[in-house]
């Protein structure tokens, strides 16, 4: 029985870096794949939508109806990877429906695995969410974002147990090139001939990671 990812990037904080991870990870999907469905729910933050139109669309969590018609897309086990952008308002909301729901015993009676992405800070909120989702989520599922142009230093100390996916900071000029709408990292690696640059190396190394994460992922499930 084949397994469908969901990959769902959140933080209880914004401006945190959670839509960069999701466009990283949506076009290394999209490369690999060949298709990738990516969801936005995010309200003032920089836009996933905005970001990647073609493959992604808005959702709500604020109604019922927006609720259960994204677990309804969430919970099929199609092979088409999703990648979901959560936007810090909605953090709270989601984790309390997906707990009364049950959506992870139901997602993995379908063949779905969702592989939660926590995108680290070190302030309160983040620590308080971060233990919220311990209690919640099975550790094999639950992934520790280390953005170190966010988190500059070590993790908090109850963040640093379990899988921790790391993203190197990038010089300044280099971050605000990437922050360009027309940008794609994939086009980039196509284009840009000399691989030694820092960013061709930078996307390089974030792809092999999701791939790394992929792979993890199978070998769970066989």
């Amino acid at each position: 029985m084949r397994t469908t990812p969901v990959y769902i990037i959140c933080s209880p904080r914004p401006l945190v870096g959670k839509t960069l991870i999701a466009r990283l990870l949506s076009e290394f999907l999209l490369l690999k794949n060949g298709a990738v469905a990516s969801f936005d729910i995010n309200l003032k933050e920089p836009s996933l939508l905005e970001y990647l139109p073609g493959i992604t669309e808005t959702a709500e969590v604020d109604d019922t109806f927006g609720k259960m018609s994204l677990m309804d897309r969430l919970i099929v086990n199609d092979g088409i990877a999703k990648v979901i952008d959560l936007g810090f308002h909605a953090f709270d909301e989601f984790f309390k429906m997906s707990e009364e729901i049950g959506f992870l015993k139901e997602a993995a009676r379908r063949g779905v695995a969702p592989i939660i992405l926590f995108v680290a800070d070190t302030d309160r909120v983040s620590s308080r969410g971060h233990a919220m989702l311990q209690q919640q989520i099975p550790a094999t599922a639950l992934v520790t974002v280390d953005n170190e142009y966010v988190v500059r230093g070590e993790l908090p100390a109850a963040m640093a147990d379990g899988r921790i996916l790391r993203i190197a900071a990038l010089p300044v000029f280099l971050k605000t090139y990437i922050d360009r709408l027309a940008f794609s990292f994939t086009a980039y690696l196509r284009n840009e001939k000399d691989t030694s640059t820092e960013l061709h190396q930078w996307i390089r190394k974030n792809y092999f990671s999701f791939r790394e994460l992929e792979l993890s992922l199978i070998l769970q499930g066989s």
